[in-house]
């Protein structure tokens, strides 16, 4: 029998460092590799109706692809998720100064984020056998223009039960914002199969906060319901992208939780293949971000070119905006304090008889209404 945990060399860094990957199998068929480069997930190896894996993450085979630069497919992103407005913020009377990298702000950590970071690993021994990996990454004062010295340890975890769990936890000596997230695009299809227009996505959020013109946030909890309401039900995404701004995503407010209780944030389903993905986690927002800047400039592991949408983002994480002092106290790590949060990407499959079910239940409440419109 295969172990459930093993790795292998993945490539060099040009400074000479080995770069390994990690392979983690489930014992329910789940199978996910990560590198110690970023905290990349490189694949995740999912069944669908028929019992056949399929990988649905977006990325590539080698080292070189992702040294070549690329849109943070599947990364560890920090020390903050997110823009930063006007790329700077205050913080006991300090002014920090962070890189432009998305001007005027400042995106996902900076030029050098944790997603570009070489970190330890080591697997862990869990008393349900279920393979799981510590990665640990010391982030020295000032790197990319944060304060204080952080431990940060995130730890990867294939689930008995076919889930993906991401377990972060970090501490500081000195007060910093933190708030990581994982970027993996999703494509529940196939990583090569094009568009994800026919997923169907619902989010469990009432709430979410507006961008201005250079997709920042502003600050402001609006109910979904000015916007339409355009997850609160699932939706076929290709349906909804134009709703969007800029056709990108919005960042949603979560549901209050106790203390580290998990909330469900989001489900998606790829009908044609029949997996589903359930989103869980104990984060307060939720960023949805449908690949809208996708554009066929790289090829992915099966030589096929990655088009506008050809993957989803559902990014778990704090208030990304460190600049907003009103919103950011989520994200402050301080001294003496660990930051811990957990977020599960859970796949499943359904019957083919449950969603024509569906379907037929979706088109007849959409005769009743459009034979109703006019009355």
């Amino acid at each position: 029998m295969a172990s459930p945990i093993s790795s292998r060399t993945f490539g060099v860094l040009p400074d000479g460092q080995t770069v390994e990957a990690w392979m983690l199998a489930g014992r329910g068929g789940l199978v996910l590799e990560a590198i110690t480069y970023g905290g990349i997930v490189t694949r995740i190896l999912a069944p669908d109706r028929n019992g056949n894996a399929g990988d649905v993450v977006l990325g590539f085979n080698d080292l070189g692809s992702y040294l070549n630069g690329h849109p943070y497919f599947g990364a560890i992103t920090g020390r903050v998720a997110g823009r930063i407005s006007d790329a700077a913020f205050t913080l006991d009377g300090n002014t920090y100064r962070l890189a432009r990298n998305d001007s005027p702000n400042h995106l996902h950590g900076g030029i050098e984020g944790f997603d570009k970071r070489l970190w330890k690993a080591r697997p862990v021994d869990r008393e349900d056998g279920a393979p799981s990996l510590r990665l640990s990454y010391d982030s020295p004062d000032g790197e990319e223009g944060y304060p204080g010295n952080v431990r940060v340890a995130v730890t990867y975890t294939v689930t008995n039960q076919d889930a993906f769990m991401i377990e972060t936890e970090a501490v500081s000596d000195r007060t910093t914002p933190l708030s990581m997230t994982h970027h993996s695009y999703f494509n529940l299809a196939g990583e090569s199969s094009g568009s994800i227009a026919d997923h169907r996505l619902e989010i469990f959020a009432s709430e979410f906060v507006p961008v201005d013109e250079h997709l920042t946030a502003t600050g402001r909890l609006e109910p979904t319901s000015l916007h339409g309401s355009v997850f609160q039900t699932p939706r076929r995404v290709g349906d909804v992208i134009g709703q969007l701004y800029q056709g990108h995503g919005d960042l949603y407010a979560l549901p209050k939780r106790n203390g580290s209780e998990m909330r469900m944030a989001a489900r998606l389903e790829d009908p044609e293949s029949g997996r589903v993905m359930t989103v869980s986690t104990t984060e307060g927002y939720l960023q949805l971000y449908t690949g809208s800047h996708l554009n066929c400039s790289t090829k992915g592991k099966s030589g096929v070119a990655y088009a506008r949408h050809a993957g989803i983002c559902l990014e778990c994480e704090g208030y990304p905006d460190a600049a907003n002092a009103a919103r950011r106290n989520n994200i402050l790590l301080q001294p003496g304090q660990t930051q811990r949060h957990t977020t599960a990407y859970a796949f499943s499959v359904r019957s083919a008889n449950a969603a024509r079910n569906d379907k037929s239940v979706r088109s007849a409440s959409e005769s009743h209404h459009e034979g109703t419109s006019h009355q």
